[in-house]
């Protein structure tokens, strides 16, 4: 009795075949050295120049976002008295920010770290009524009293990760389909 097949088949090079020739970019220069100095690559006019500003993973831009909220609410506290208002109004630029330097693979991560940061922030400027609970009980005022600044600060990284996303699908679509990886 014949078994049926528990793999499914392996896509790629066979056992016993030879290799696919190598790319022009993954050869060898003349006579078997080391493949002639290429000049850097300019864009050309009407092509976008390459940024080269910080990509943060979704990770990192959580912890960017976390630790400068936490910083900005230690300043707000010694310099301000622990004002909501301030701390809210310097929570906008850094949601602007951290929506700004997400990696385009982690772009819809930054309208989920962002309420994270803030929440992180108001530890330092919540009040504290004493004890644990007390700490708890001015977080969690401070969180529905300062809603506001949390929904528009979300709003706006919400809205430029939306138009990153609109203009990278545009790039892509602009620049034909890409290849999968090891076809020619």
């Amino acid at each position: 009795m014949e078994q049926p097949r528990t793999r499914p088949p392996q896509h790629g090079p066979r056992r016993g075949t030879p290799p696919a020739p190598l790319p022009p970019q993954a050869r060898r220069g003349p006579a078997g050295g080391q493949a002639p100095a290429r000049r850097p690559v300019r864009p050309g006019p009407g092509q976008p120049p390459h940024r080269t500003g910080p990509r943060l993973t979704g990770l990192g831009g959580g912890l960017f976002c976390a630790a400068l909220m936490f910083l900005l609410g230690l300043i707000d506290q010694l310099l301000f008295g622990a004002s909501l208002t301030v701390y809210g109004v310097l929570f906008l630029p850094v949601c602007a920010l951290t929506a700004l330097w997400v990696r385009g693979n982690d772009l819809l991560t930054a309208p989920v770290l962002v309420p994270i940061g803030f929440a992180v922030g108001l530890l330092a400027v919540a009040d504290d009524g004493g004890g644990m609970a007390g700490r708890l009980m001015g977080l969690v005022t401070a969180l529905a009293t300062q809603a506001g600044w949390l929904y528009g600060g979300t709003l706006i990284a919400g809205v430029t990760v939306i138009v990153r996303r609109i203009r990278r699908v545009r790039r892509r679509r602009r620049l034909g389909p890409a290849r999968p990886a090891g076809r020619a």
